[in-house]
C-alpha cells in the first residue's frame, strides 16, 4: 500500500537518502542518576514465561474473541492474468527486476484506477476483513486506554485513511494491483507502481499471504513487524527505483507533482493515523540497516525469517535475535462481579506503548519510555458500558521497567480516564485502565 504522504517524504528524501536512511534507532541512554518512579500502589508480580493458549490465559481468550475472516488462500485468484502488460508497466518491471535481484515469475495485472476506485476497493477491503463487532469492542478497550477519543469508531476511521491517504495497493490474495494512474504514467505514478509492484514481485518469490494470516488470526505484534518488513521493503526499492531510472528532471516533476497532490487535512486521531505509517518509515530504516549489514541477501533472508516484533524492526541490531517474552494476564471477571467478560485482548509491542506515549510525552520521552520492551499484552473486561483494563509488560532490565512506569505514570496523569501504574515487579508492569474510579477500585483488589 501507498499512503501518498509517504510519497512525498520519500521524494524530499531521494537526494539525501545516503545520510538520512541509514541511521537506526539507538539504545535507551542511561537515565539521570536519581531518576526512579515514585509510586505508592501494588506492585506488579515479576514476569515469567506463560503457557501459549493455557486455559484462561489472555491469548486462549483472544483466540475466543477473534472474528477476523480469514482469507481464501485456496481458491486461487480471482483476477485473470490475461491479455499483454502495457508497455509503461513492463518497463517499470523490467527496471525493478534488475534492482530487486531477481525476476517476475508471472504476469501481474496491474490496473491505473482512479482515487475513487482506490476508496471503493479499500472500502470493500475494510468490510471484509474488518469485522464490525469486533472493531467496536476494541474501540471501547482503546477509548478507555486513551489512545483514541470517547466515540471513535476505528473501522470508519480505517476507511477514511484510506480514502483519503492511499494512491495503491497490491492484494496477495488475488494477486491484483491498483495504482492512482494511467496508461502513461507521470513519475509519481510510476514511483506508487514501482512500490506496488515490489510487493508483487515480493509476493511471488517469498508469499506474502502470511501477512493476511497473521491479520486474521489477530496476532497483532507479529503482524506489524511483518509490516515493517514487507511495506519498508517497497518504499527502499520505491527509492532506489527512482535514484537509478528517473532523470534528473523526473525527479524534480515528481517533486512538484507530489506535493499538489497532498490529500486534505487528516482529521484521523493520531493513534490509527501514526500506527498505519510507522512501517513504511521505520521499515524503510529496517530495510536499509539489512542491505548494509549483508546486501540483498540480508533482506531475502529477511523474508524467510521474518522479524516477530515491532522491537527488531525499530532496532535492527535486535533481529532476529532479541525474541520477545511470552506475559499474561489472568481472567479476573469473576472477581469483578457478577456481568463481567472478555471484551478484547491485544498483543502490546513497543511501536503501539510509542506511539500512545508519544500522544501526551514529547516524542523523545515516548521512545525511551518504550525502549526496553520484551512483551506485552492488553486484557479487558466489560460489563455493559463500564470497562477495566489490565495491560501487563515486560522489559529487558529493571531500569527499563522503571522507566516505562514512570513514563505511563505521567501519560496517565495528563489524561482523562482512570488509571493506575503498579510499582514495577522486576522486569514486569502492570498498568490498569478503566472507565471510572469505582470501577479502578475494583480492578485493583481483583489484581492485589
Amino acid at each position: 500500500m501507498t499512503p501518498l504522504a509517504r510519497v512525498l517524504i520519500a521524494v524530499l528524501a531521494i537526494a539525501m537518502l545516503a545520510s538520512a536512511c541509514t541511521s537506526t534507532s539507538s539504545p535507551n541512554p542511561d537515565p539521570p542518576t536519581g531518576a526512579e518512579p515514585s509510586i505508592d500502589v501494588p506492585t506488579s508480580p515479576e514476569v515469567v514465561p506463560v503457557p501459549e493458549n493455557g486455559p484462561g490465559s489472555a491469548l486462549a481468550a483472544l483466540e475466543r474473541l477473534c472474528t477476523i475472516v480469514p482469507p481464501d488462500l485456496e481458491g486461487g485468484s480471482e483476477v485473470p492474468a490475461e491479455g499483454p502488460t502495457p508497455p509503461a508497466i513492463a518497463e517499470v518491471m523490467g527496471e525493478l527486476e534488475q534492482i530487486r535481484g531477481f525476476g517476475f515469475s508471472a504476469n501481474v495485472v496491474a490496473e491505473p484506477v482512479t482515487q475513487q476506485d482506490i476508496a471503493e476497493g479499500y472500502r470493500e477491503y475494510i468490510e471484509t476483513y474488518y469485522p464490525e463487532e469486533f472493531y467496536a469492542r476494541r474501540g471501547l478497550a482503546w477509548q478507555t486506554i486513551g489512545v483514541i477519543p470517547q466515540g471513535t469508531n476505528i473501522r470508519d476511521e480505517l476507511l477514511e485513511y484510506g480514502s483519503t491517504q492511499v494512491i495503491g495497493y497490491y492484494d496477495t490474495v488475488t494477486g491484483e494491483l491498483v495504482f492512482l494512474g494511467q496508461k502513461d504514467p507521470t513519475p509519481l505514478e510510476r514511483v506508487t507502481l514501482a512500490h506496488e509492484l515490489t510487493h508483487a514481485i515480493d509476493d511471488q518469490r517469498f508469499g506474502l499471504e502470511k501477512v493476511d494470516v497473521l491479520g486474521a488470526e489477530c496476532r497483532e505484534e507479529e503482524l506489524q513487524a511483518t509490516l515493517g518488513l514487507v511495506e519498508g521493503n517497497a518504499t527502499f526499492f520505491m527509492l532506489r527505483w527512482a535514484q537509478t531510472f528517473l532523470t534528473v528532471e523526473e525527479q524534480i516533476e515528481l517533486s512538484a507533482e507530489a506535493a499538489a497532490q497532498q490529500p486534505p487535512p487528516s482529521d484521523i486521531p493520531p493513534f490509527i493515523d501514526e500506527m498505519q505509517q510507522w512501517p513504511y518509515t521505520a521499515g524503510l530504516r529496517f530495510v536499509t540497516a539489512l542491505e548494509g549489514d549483508g546486501g540483498l541477501e540480508a533482506i531475502d533472508s529477511a523474508f524467510l525469517d521474518m522479524p516477530v516484533s515491532s522491537e527488531q524492526v525499530l532496532h535492527p541490531e535486535r533481529y532476529p535475535n532479541d525474541v520477545p517474552t511470552p506475559v499474561d494476564v489472568p481472567d479476573l471477571a469473576s472477581e469483578l462481579g457478577a456481568g463481567w467478560e472478555d471484551l478484547d485482548v491485544q498483543p502490546v509491542g513497543e511501536i503501539w506503548l510509542d506511539v500512545a506515549l508519544g500522544l501526551r510525552l514529547d516524542g523523545l520521552d515516548a521512545s525511551e519510555a518504550s525502549a526496553g520492551w520484551d512483551g506485552g499484552i492488553y486484557r479487558a473486561w466489560s460489563d455493559g458500558d463500564r470497562v477495566a483494563i489490565v495491560l501487563a509488560t515486560a522489559w529487558d532490565s529493571e531500569r527499563d521497567a522503571e522507566e516505562f512506569a514512570a513514563g505511563m505514570q505521567r501519560w496517565v496523569t495528563a489524561g482523562e480516564t482512570p488509571g493506575e501504574v503498579l510499582t514495577p515487579g522486576g522486569t514486569s508492569v502492570r498498568v490498569l485502565f478503566a472507565t471510572d474510579a469505582e470501577t479502578l477500585g475494583a480492578l485493583e483488589s481483583a489484581t492485589a
